[in-house]
């Protein structure tokens, strides 16, 4: 039997889970693993449709050339391509910020179910397990590439990842393929680069299945991950109790369970939960976990990470990020209450019950305000916040109903001075990075 067939047999047994899906993509770049990919799936007798996708980066003047190289096998394995042209943002680090407007494209044209098939194979796992283990990564980074993963509202699937280059060169060889073989490849200073061209090689000459146990390597890291994330769903459950003023909706978790945990578990079970919030922080940088866990019990300390801050309060920890880390909201007036009001960037609020009578405006605090409350008298708004035990970070985007310049009553608190109460739906705190 020809390689290439065994090649097609073994890839046919891994593209089961997704021959339901509404639609196949493959990331083609004309390079030679994703113009082996691109002709196997092509070449399957029963699949969903399948669409090839060229991301043109615009970093160098050769790549203007490929989509014309694209678009040619496609047409020969009656494969429709798209051609997708993105924008590269400037930073440290140019392939992190090529991958990145990738992805986000990706992202863009993926349906609910629709899949993505990527073409890494066995020795790029290994590299990407060394890369990473060489900058100091845990296990969730060592386990490298998982076989599949969500990818907007669809999955981002490798299924050549258990296959070496090697073979792949046989099977475009045997098929005749032709591939682009981009310059940037062979730039040194690169760091993948260097590890492809100059470290793995010494290593493969030593040790030639290298790439292979390494690969094992990532997945058995991948199966230690798993259950560090089995662990992290556990400590994390009684720490998601029932929380006051679940209106927020900002994430949060209660102080006291993480705390009855080793500093460990604690870690664990935090970067579980921020993995979608934020951009983890580096080894040396959780010593502002422990500053805001152990800090006096009436402090109010902020921990911040690069997307966002973590807050505690009254005995929980709040993600804060998006708009509610914006300047505090300008004043609106509100001709008729009946209707809505949207506040901008401040989510919107409603008035139930009759609508006092004067001219009303939505403020926000300044400091000195007071509130007239039945039976109880003229109340200072600050004390009434703290008896309220309302996080600190929203106290400044609390809309306040003010008529005829008087305040009358507090959003989604029960303090009133008229027959009603004033609903407001805040902005959600919940960013996803997924």
């Amino acid at each position: 039997m020809r390689e290439s067939s065994v090649l097609m047999q073994r890839l046919q047994a891994r593209l089961q889970p997704y021959l339901s899906a509404p639609a196949w993509y493959v990331a083609f770049s004309g390079g030679l693993d994703s113009t082996v990919l691109l002709h196997l799936l092509a070449g399957l007798p029963k699949r969903p449709p399948l669409t090839a996708l060229h991301i043109h980066h615009g970093l160098q003047s050769v790549a203007d050339t490929w989509p014309a190289h694209c678009q040619s096998l496609c047409d020969q394995l009656g494969v429709p391509l798209r051609i997708i042209r993105v924008q590269v943002e400037n930073g440290p680090s140019l392939e992190q910020a090529a991958r990145q407007a990738r992805y986000r494209a990706f992202d863009g044209i993926l349906g609910s179910g629709d899949v993505l098939f990527a073409a890494q194979h066995q020795d790029d796992q290994a590299e990407t397990l060394l890369f990473r283990l060489l900058r100091g990564a845990g296990v969730r980074g060592l386990a490298a590439m998982p076989q599949q993963r969500p990818q907007g509202q669809g999955i981002l699937a490798r299924p050549l990842l258990d296959e070496p280059r090697s073979e792949l060169v046989a099977y475009a060889r045997a098929e005749g393929l032709d591939w682009i073989d981009d310059p940037s490849n062979t730039d040194t200073r690169f760091s993948r680069n260097y590890l492809r061209r100059d470290v793995l090689p010494v290593i493969t000459a030593r040790w030639p299945q290298a790439a292979g146990s390494i690969a094992r390597a990532a997945a058995h890291l991948g199966e230690a991950a798993q259950l560090l994330e089995e662990l992290a769903e556990a400590d994390l459950e009684p720490a998601r109790a029932s929380v006051e003023h679940s209106w927020l909706a900002v994430p949060s978790l209660a102080l006291a369970p993480l705390q009855a945990l080793s500093d460990s578990r604690q870690r664990n079970a935090l970067q579980f939960w921020l993995a979608r919030l934020t951009r983890l922080p580096d080894t040396q940088h959780w010593v502002g976990w422990t500053s805001l866990r152990d800090a006096d019990a009436a402090a109010t300390p902020v921990w911040r990470l690069t997307d966002g801050e973590l807050h505690r309060a009254h005995g929980r920890i709040w993600w804060v990020s998006g708009q509610w880390s914006q300047a505090q909201p300008a004043v609106q007036t509100w001709p008729r209450l009946e209707q809505a009001l949207q506040l901008p960037g401040n989510g919107e609020v409603r008035w139930q019950g009759s609508p006092p009578p004067g001219q009303a405006q939505i403020r926000y605090r300044q400091g000195g305000e007071g509130l007239r409350l039945p039976a109880r008298g003229q109340r200072d708004l600050k004390r009434l916040l703290n008896e309220s035990r309302l996080p600190g970070f929203v106290r400044d985007r609390l809309p306040l109903l003010f008529v005829d310049d008087q305040l009358v009553a507090v959003a989604n608190l029960p303090l009133s001075s008229v027959d009603g109460l004033l609903v407001w739906s805040p902005p959600t705190g919940e960013q996803s990075l997924r």
